[in-house]
Parts: structure tokens; sequence; C-alpha cells
């Protein structure tokens, strides 16, 4: 699994596209937040053998408005790590590219699910880094690999 986040447009998705030569392939599955693709169970495809998923903070944000206890979302999230672990295990050639926007920086948030968001984020975000084989760190289109 590779761990990919940055600031909000600072060129995380085309160094993806550009680092994974996405231009060249047709094996990959691409669910965004960004462009309201639903998070269903994408660990179940067979067809494709790179998984990226963009906008992990945003997934994350739709839980947190349905109200959802932020233990159960945290358990939600873990259990999702998990299944992307275990995809990627089942077969030699999977790969999960997870791309999520750093939100922690700056002021904290005054509305009370707002700092749930940002706190739930990070947290999901340690979970995503400890099983992570790589991690960059995207800003302004220059990346650093940080694990």
């Amino acid at each position: 699994m590779h761990f990919i986040t940055g600031g909000y447009f600072n060129g995380k998705a085309k160094w993806v596209r550009d680092q994974f030569g996405l231009s060249e392939r047709s094996d990959y599955l691409w669910l965004s937040a960004y462009q309201s693709n639903k998070l269903e169970l994408p660990f179940q495809n067979k067809e494709k053998q790179l998984l990226i998923i963009e906008g992990v903070e945003q997934y994350i944000k739709k839980w947190i408005d349905l109200d959802i206890d932020i233990q159960i979302i945290r358990a939600q999230a873990k259990d999702l790590v998990e299944k992307a672990v275990n995809w990627e295990q089942a077969h030699k050639n999977n790969k999960l590219i997870l791309i999520g926007t750093d939100i922690s920086k700056g002021i904290v948030p005054i509305e009370k699910k707002d700092r749930q968001w940002r706190d739930i984020t990070g947290w999901v975000y340690q979970d995503i880094v400890a099983n992570s084989d790589s991690v960059y760190m995207v800003w302004y289109g220059i990346s650093k690999r940080i694990k």
C-alpha cells in the first residue's frame, strides 16, 4: 500500500498519474471522493490490479456528516485498511494507492464536527501509514518520501 498526502491542490493526483505511468495503463480503477465516487467494497474488484482511492479525508467527512459516532468511524476505517492489506496480499500484482489531503495544519476549527473530522482523519492516516509500504508528501508538485 502506498499513501500520498499533502495540501489541497498541491499536485498529488498528477504526481500519482506520472509516477505510476497511468497514461500508458488501463489496468487501474480510480475512485475519487471529489468526483462523488462511492467507496463500496472496492477490494472485491478482480479485474483491476491497481486501485487508487483519492480524497480519503472526504470519505471520512461523509461519515462525520452522517452523525456516526467517532469510535464507530475509526473502527470502520481500521476495517477498510485491514481489507486493503488483505486485498493487496491476495495477489502479488495487487497495489493500492491512497491519496489523502493533509487537513491537520492551521487553525483549530471552531465547529465541533470540523474538529472531529480533523481528529479522525489524523487517526485514520496514522493507521494507513502504519500499514503502508511507502508514504510520500507532495507539496507544489514536489514529492518527498517519508517512509
